[in-house]
């Protein structure tokens, strides 16, 4: 879990990338920019809101080979024992960038470079760096008073509101290739910023498991247990599942199995199910990892726990109180109409 309330932008370098493939040029400034108490504050938002307001899915350096032959890994590492050097390592980075830059598609913009103070990642205090790239830009008015004379002209540039590009790396976890996040608003080339200019792969942590393994489990109930049994059957497996990773520390697959698979005819096609699929969801040997509570909240809030009917008819299931489903919702079918009904059981209507 991260915590960027207190971060501190130490130093800040801004250059400008082309794209390599048209001709355009790198513009690399020859000094750190020197920011401001006003810029300072809105330039913090425009960087780290979107990681505020992300998912955690951590990524680290990757390479087939060894560590040391990754590019941005090296740079990075040489910043982290020398921040001082890090103007000059910020040219470095936008070269790398630029060199990436190759498809048509990709938009010339500006890189922003950050030594980032006093973040906070799974409790503990460290320092990071910061890479953003802004693309798109916006027309907007800007305004001069002339005696009792408004004048208004048009200007172009970089809008706060949204950031098209950047990543987080913590000073963390460096002999696995350091712990990143990254966003990318702009998915017209979805390889360019991860894969060719991070060269990062999924960390497996176990915020990665939880996730991973909560996905399985959702993809089973809409594969197996929907078609096998009903649509409330679905839901109710994932209230099970969830409400299982919920109250525990530690993921147990047999303490789960027991618990969750409520028809025990299940339990062979969760086990085969899961002989074929795990390798899409990276859990072929995962029984047991410790759970990470961030992660089950995100699926919690992901699960649909609607049923649609087809006569425009749905039925919300809480969550919360599942028991409730099993109590007072009943299906059958009817003779006479030659259809399915949900039978459900209440004492009064609540006021909404």
């Amino acid at each position: 879990m991260i915590n960027l309330f207190n971060t501190h932008i130490a130093s800040l370098s801004i250059h400008r990338v082309g794209n390599k493939s048209k001709n355009e040029a790198v513009l690399l400034s020859s000094e750190p920019y020197k920011t401001d108490d006003e810029l300072t504050p809105l330039l913090k938002e425009f960087f780290l809101k979107p990681f505020r307001d992300k998912e955690e899915t951590y990524y680290r350096f990757s390479h087939e080979a060894d560590l040391e032959f990754h590019e941005l890994y090296s740079i990075v590492s040489e910043i982290f024992e020398d921040p001082e050097t890090i103007h000059e390592q910020s040219k470095k980075i936008t070269k790398h960038l630029f060199d990436q830059s190759m498809h048509p598609h990709i938009k010339s913009g500006e890189v922003y470079i950050a030594y980032l103070e006093n973040m906070q990642i799974d409790n503990e205090k460290v320092n990071g760096i910061g890479i953003f790239k802004s693309e798109l830009k916006q027309d907007f008015l800007q305004f001069s008073e002339k005696e009792n004379q408004l004048e208004a002209f048009l200007q172009h540039g970089v809008s706060l509101n949204r950031l098209d590009k950047g990543c987080l790396i913590f000073n963390s976890k460096k002999e696995e290739g350091y712990k990143i996040l990254s966003v990318d608003s702009n998915r017209y080339d979805a390889r360019y910023w991860l894969e060719s200019f991070l060269g990062v792969d999924a960390f497996e942590d176990d915020n990665f498991f939880t996730k991973k393994y909560l996905k399985f489990c959702q993809d089973f109930a809409k594969d197996v247990v929907l078609p096998a049994e009903d649509k409330k059957q679905e839901v109710l497996f994932m209230n099970r599942a969830v409400n299982h990773f919920a109250k525990n520390d530690t993921f147990e697959e047999s303490a789960f199995m027991n618990e969750v698979m409520d028809n025990p005819d299940l339990i062979p096609e969760f086990r085969h199910y899961k002989s074929e699929m795990a390798p899409k969801y990276s859990i072929e040997d995962l029984t047991t990892f410790p759970i990470a509570n961030t992660a089950v909240t995100a699926a919690r809030k992901k699960i649909k726990n609607v049923i649609h009917l087809d006569t425009n008819i749905q039925i919300k299931l809480d969550f919360i109180n599942a028991e409730s489903a099993e109590k007072f919702v009943e299906k059958g079918w009817d003779e006479e109409k030659q259809m399915y009904y949900y039978l459900v059981y209440f004492n009064k209507e609540q006021k909404s």
